[in-house]
């Protein structure tokens, strides 16, 4: 594979994964991996299609790898990344998207959790898996599983400790409105922008309290209170949605001790107005932030936390399949959701096709030569 200035190839990044078979393999692990991704880029999202894709293309294949054996059955992919070490393939991964982007500052990470529902077997529940994603850049940055019996705030912090988040505007949902979370952001040289909901209920209560009344501060400052207000409005598709946020750092007024929040500058309100014909809905929420009072500023981290759900999810379920896979033995279900995340990356950064993912899908499995310009070789 090429190596690009900075960048780690899969090979690199990937390549000492400690094979899980004891006795000599007639296929090498690297090599599974770099068939199996790229049959996941072409299209393929089963271990069967990977087998049949990898059949069809070994020439082409035998031009990086010699592959004197072949490519490996179905049952050997499914068994191997079964058998494969999570942690380790995670750690990994995180170590190669930290090439492909290695200074997040400016950049607004969002952290979110998706279960992946087709790999529940019987009584075991599907895995679910909290992923950071660099909105601006449009890439999953990292992935860990939360624990058995767990959820989403055991599994966050161990994510945060595993990224380069120096710089970065940090984002949150309401699972992850933690003391001990802000403070890992904080440590790591980050900001934070948590969602407060009804999991915090005396906090929300007394933000709502506070900052209603600096609503009713008409043209005023709210005495000695820091307000930036900030207002967009959006028309298409036959509605109008108005989106208000209004952030200050009036603390004192929340009647907790500040020190309590590491880090926090400044309690936010965010108000959606939407108009359809004659019917208009109105919703508030609230965040707690490490950011100054810059509504314009907030604003914007907030709305670009929504992109891990419409830009990495959605493409997950929709385009790869993911809801739908029934890959479910020991960890293959966990190691396919790597490969799907790699491919969505690498898609992510090829900037010579304009079209959806589903369509450069279609074109990396028709053409050999854009497929060895997604694959870096």
């Amino acid at each position: 594979m090429k190596e690009q200035a900075g960048i780690l190839s899969v090979g690199q990044a990937f390549g000492d994964l400690r094979d899980p078979r004891s006795r000599k393999p007639a296929h090498g692990l690297t090599d599974m991996l770099v068939v199996a991704l790229c049959a996941i880029l072409s299209g393929a999202d089963s271990w069967l299609g990977i087998q049949l894709w990898g059949e069809t293309k070994l020439d082409w294949l035998r031009r990086a790898m010699p592959l004197p054996h072949g490519i490996p059955s179905h049952d050997t992919f499914g068994r191997v990344f079964a058998a494969l070490n999570p942690a380790q393939f995670e750690r990994c991964f995180i170590r190669w998207a930290s090439s492909l982007c290695p200074a997040l500052a400016g950049q607004v990470v969002a952290i979110d959790g998706q279960t992946v529902r087709g790999s529940h077997r019987g009584a075991e529940r599907a895995i679910h898996l909290v992923s950071a994603y660099g909105s601006g850049l449009g890439m999953v940055l990292g992935q860990v599983r939360t624990a058995d019996k767990s959820n989403e705030i055991t599994a966050i912090p161990e994510l945060l400790d595993a990224l380069l988040l120096k710089g970065a505007i940090v984002t949150i949902d309401a699972m992850g409105c933690q003391r001990s979370i802000a403070t890992r952001i904080l440590a790591a040289g980050a900001d934070y922008v948590l969602a407060v909901k009804e999991n915090q209920p005396g906090l929300l209560a007394r933000m709502r309290t506070s900052l209603d009344a600096l609503e009713r501060f008409e043209g005023a400052d709210g005495g000695a209170a820091m307000v930036s207000e900030y207002r967009e409005v959006d028309k298409g598709h036959g509605r109008i949605e108005t989106r208000r946020c209004v952030a200050s750092d009036i603390l004192a007024n929340l009647q907790f001790e500040p020190e309590l929040w590491p880090g926090l500058r400044s309690v936010v309100m965010i108000e959606s107005t939407r108009q359809i014909g004659p019917d208009v809905t109105t919703e508030r929420r609230f965040y707690v932030s490490s950011l100054p009072p810059d509504a314009a500023r907030i604003a914007h981290a907030v709305r670009s936390h929504w992109a891990i759900e419409n830009s990495s999810h959605w493409i997950l379920d929709m385009v790869f399949g993911e809801d739908q896979c029934r890959v479910r033995v020991d960890n293959a279900a966990q190691n396919l959701a790597i490969l799907r995340r790699i491919a969505m990356n690498l898609f992510k950064r090829d900037s010579t096709t304009r079209a959806s993912v589903n369509l450069r899908r279609l074109k990396v499995a028709s053409c050999d030569r854009y497929r060895a310009q997604i694959i870096g070789w």
